[in-house]
């Protein structure tokens, strides 16, 4: 009875155990094939790209590679002199537009006086004329002839003033045209002058610093990688069959690589498409499926992209594009490493 009973706890133990074991291995299989986590996760960043507005040579680098900038400090400086000058030239240019309006707009007054004066002096021979043909009977034949010639000959002159008073106007519109013209010159050159000095657009840190003093800039090609310091985020690659676990808004657990520091996040956006490396398109743009087919088939993984909750993010932890962390979804977080 004795060895029975021990044979049968010997069974009944070893039942549990491998009934445990069968458990375990069960949740295991489930955490690492759908859990949502991933050790798989790649830190990136948004990199302005820093070029020019003007050309010239550089005449002083204000920074120094991986220092922290502020919005709007300067990075490098361009040659100012010859922007200088043109913004005098452009001034003085302004100067003398502005002196052609105004004598434009004195030849105008002159004009439509003189016009006024000649419609005065239309009007008096006009009613002369009239006054003339209605005393027929008394007024000779040639009299009447001569005052109305005079009164026509007032009317052209008249019409020539009033010519002159358009002509005048439209100097004037366009002295004035030229004004504006010469504001916005001016304007540009106050522009290119202030371009000279090449601020930083964002906060962040100088990366890869090649500028030297006495280069030659370019308008337009970048000589100086800012990385935004508020823009840092995560691509956590997620293996297909976790997908169904993930949701937009979703928290997250981060921990880095580099230390185990932990801090948290949310997904933003999982990516609707990756590349079949297996089936390319083929020179006929017809599908070129692979001949082969093996039967043990890696889940592929699919990008989700992670922000950064900043206020989770320790004060002596650095962060840099490129770094490795690993994600589960769910997770509070525990500031501080």
């Amino acid at each position: 009875m004795k060895t029975a009973l021990q044979s049968l706890l010997r069974l009944g133990i070893t039942a549990t155990v491998v009934c445990l074991a069968l458990l375990l291995g069960r949740g295991l299989w489930n955490h690492y094939m759908y859990s949502p986590w991933t050790r798989d996760a790649r830190m990136r960043a948004e990199v302005v790209r820093i070029a020019p507005d003007v050309s010239g040579l550089v005449t002083r680098v204000a920074v120094v590679d991986n220092q922290e900038v502020k919005k709007g400090d300067v990075l490098f400086e361009i040659d100012a002199a010859r922007f200088r000058f043109a913004m005098q030239q452009a001034e003085a240019s302004l100067t003398a537009a502005k002196a052609s309006a105004r004598a434009a707009g004195a030849n105008i007054d002159a004009v439509l006086a003189s016009a006024d004066a000649r419609r005065t002096e239309y009007d008096m021979r006009q009613e002369q004329a009239t006054r003339r043909q209605a005393l027929a009977d008394v007024v000779p034949k040639e009299e009447r002839n001569n005052a109305k010639s005079v009164a026509d000959s007032a009317m052209a002159a008249w019409r020539e003033a009033q010519a002159s008073g358009h002509e005048a106007g439209a100097a004037r519109q366009q002295a004035e045209a030229a004004v504006a013209l010469a504001q916005v010159a001016v304007e540009q050159s106050r522009l290119d002058l202030e371009r000279t000095e090449v601020r930083a657009p964002v906060d962040g840190y100088v990366t890869n610093l090649t500028v030297r003093s006495g280069d030659y800039a370019a308008t337009g090609s970048p000589y100086v990688a800012l990385v935004d310091r508020h823009s840092y985020y995560l691509y956590g690659y997620f293996e297909e069959t976790k997908l169904p676990a993930l949701r937009v808004g979703q928290s997250v657990d981060i921990r880095l690589l580099s230390g185990g520091v932990h801090f948290g996040g949310h997904i933003t956006g999982v990516a609707r498409g990756i590349t079949d490396r297996d089936n390319p398109t083929g020179s006929d743009l017809l599908a070129d499926v692979n001949p082969t087919f093996t039967w043990v088939r890696l889940a592929q993984r699919v990008p989700v992209r992670i922000a950064i909750d900043e206020a989770t993010v320790p004060a002596n932890v650095i962060l840099a594009a490129g770094m490795t962390a690993s994600v589960e979804v769910g997770g509070a977080g525990k500031p501080g490493g």
